[in-house]
């Protein structure tokens, strides 16, 4: 990699030097609120879109952005707590095990703070969560490159073509939260932070493994270096003493998690077993092979053709964010998610939905963008914006979020 793996944070624009920690926190408020004016704009002419789509038909935008499909399971976590099952018609068991507790936990407390329902409390930890993943996303594309590609990959990740799910009660926003801040905690050398917000993704989805793993390539890497420039080993554990307590730190809620669910079935591998009810387990991709391959030889192989494209496509955006020469934790987690959403069995469906977190594969675009006039920067991110708010609109009142 030609960029350090951590840079000195005193050259870094997202984080303006002043006396105070409260000072400085309200420069880089003051910093990112272009980013997050675009961003909250995008998104809502997104939910202003479903609310005319959902009033023609009839539906109430706001149910089901809050209180459908998954979200249901989580309010039912949070008003009940662990213990529901679902028995299917065709024998398969459907536990609520299967979600993470800190999105139910806090919907739970913020509805006992405040006079409003599990799905409206669900809706304001996202909504919140959604500005401030938009912000951790800036700060981490203006600390790798500048401010102006800062605001245009925050407002990126808010015309992703699945982003309607940032404005529904799921936790999408409260995960990409977690791993934006904890990216750039890596990048201005704060491992404490970063260990504690791996903690916390931990405990809000399963794809944290792609957070964990990436922090630890990147510790693994400095070590090495270090013990490279001939540094005695006693002195590197000195000198590094934060970084390997950030990563003890790290896997703590993921794998608390993991233990507790392993006692409650009181099975150690009980979690696997619970998403294996639900038809989610790792099988190194065979089963989006022969998805792809039952569409390419199906009655609309169309429908295979595109999938083969898209699929292609990405693995482009991957290898542009590799010759854009991405820090390490950056790299290493985008494709540790990518390969986390292919290589297991499920609804496949689903699969940009698990991606949408990897914000860095927005980065290319980001950047290509913000060297292109403001103007039309602007209609592009406008035209992506209203096709973006069409299809959320669409899927919501079809079949429900891929």
């Amino acid at each position: 990699m030609s960029q350090d793996l951590a840079t000195d944070r005193t050259a870094d624009p997202a984080q303006p030097l002043t006396t105070s920690w409260q000072a400085r926190a309200r420069v880089a408020l003051r910093a990112a609120a272009p980013a997050l004016c675009w961003y909250a704009a995008v998104r809502l002419s997104g939910v202003l879109i479903l609310v005319v789509a959902a009033s023609m038909a009839g539906k109430d935008a706001l149910h089901l952005l809050g209180s459908r499909w998954d979200s249901v399971w989580y309010q039912q976590i949070a008003e009940s707590w662990y213990g529901y099952e679902v028995r299917l018609p065709d024998g398969s068991l459907h536990a609520d095990l299967a979600f993470f507790p800190l999105l139910p936990a806090l919907e739970r407390g913020l509805s006992e703070i405040l006079p409003i329902s599990l799905g409206t409390a669900g809706l304001a930890v996202s909504w919140t969560a959604s500005l401030v993943a938009a912000w951790g996303i800036y700060a981490v594309g203006a600390h790798l490159h500048d401010r102006r590609t800062g605001v245009i990959l925050s407002v990126l990740w808010g015309v992703y073509p699945t982003a309607f799910v940032q404005s529904m009660a799921y936790t999408e926003t409260l995960f990409t939260a977690a791993a934006a801040w904890l990216l750039y905690s890596v990048l201005t050398d704060r491992w404490i932070t970063a260990g504690v917000l791996a903690t916390a993704a931990g405990l809000t989805r399963p794809s944290a493994a792609a957070l964990i793993a990436s922090l630890g390539i990147t510790a693994v890497m400095i070590l090495v270096r270090d013990l490279r420039g001939r540094t005695a080993l006693s002195e590197v554990v000195r000198n590094r003493r934060r970084m390997i307590g950030g990563i003890a730190v790290a896997p703590l809620g993921w794998l608390g998690y993991v233990v507790f669910v392993g006692i409650r079935r009181r099975d150690p591998l009980g979690y696997f077993t619970v998403q294996g009810e639900w038809g989610n387990h790792i099988d190194g991709g065979a089963a989006l092979a022969r998805f792809i391959w039952k569409n390419l030889t199906g009655p609309v192989p169309l429908a295979g053709a595109a999938l083969v494209a898209a699929l292609v496509l990405l693995g482009w955006v991957v290898w542009l964010c590799v010759r854009q020469q991405q820090p390490a934790p950056v790299l290493a987690y985008t494709i540790a998610l990518v390969a986390l959403s292919l290589i297991g069995a499920g609804y496949f469906g689903s699969r940009p939905r698990l991606m949408m977190p990897a914000f860095p594969l927005l980065l290319p675009a980001a950047v290509a963008l913000a060297g292109r006039p403001t103007v039309r920067a602007r209609w592009v991110l406008g035209t992506l914006a209203l096709a973006s708010g069409a299809y959320g609109a669409i899927t919501l009142l079809g079949s429900g979020p891929p």
